[in-house]
């Protein structure tokens, strides 16, 4: 199966940019998926954003307009760019790769926004 390590979480201020990435252990072209979810203490995990092998991207109505997902097939990653951060997008965030009815996570990275 493919591997999936998560990389960029940290502490930044509200207000503040950070750049997340996922790299694949092998090709991502023939995935269907890749998308970040995040899950915060004491809730579900949540979708944040998805691009398709077209290159089509959806994205949750709390984080559209202010982060950006984006993929590289030649350097097998998956990008998140998160610009004008909150407190609430304190969470940790995993990365996904979705082939037909199966699903491989990354084990996340930690994103903490102060106030």
């Amino acid at each position: 199966q493919v591997q999936l390590v998560e990389s960029g979480g940290g502490l930044v201020q509200a207000g503040g940019s950070l750049r997340l990435s996922c790299a694949a252990s092998r090709s991502i072209i023939s995935l269907d998926a890749m998308s970040w979810y995040r899950q915060a203490p004491g809730k579900q995990r949540e979708l944040v954003a998805t691009v398709s092998s077209g290159g089509i991207t959806e994205y949750a109505d709390s984080v559209k307009g202010r982060f950006t997902i984006s993929r590289d097939n030649a350097k097998n990653t998956v990008n998140l760019q998160m610009n004008s951060l909150k407190p609430e997008d304190t969470a940790v965030y995993y990365c996904n790769a979705r082939l037909r009815l199966y699903d491989t996570w990354g084990q996340g990275t930690q994103v903490t926004v102060s106030s």
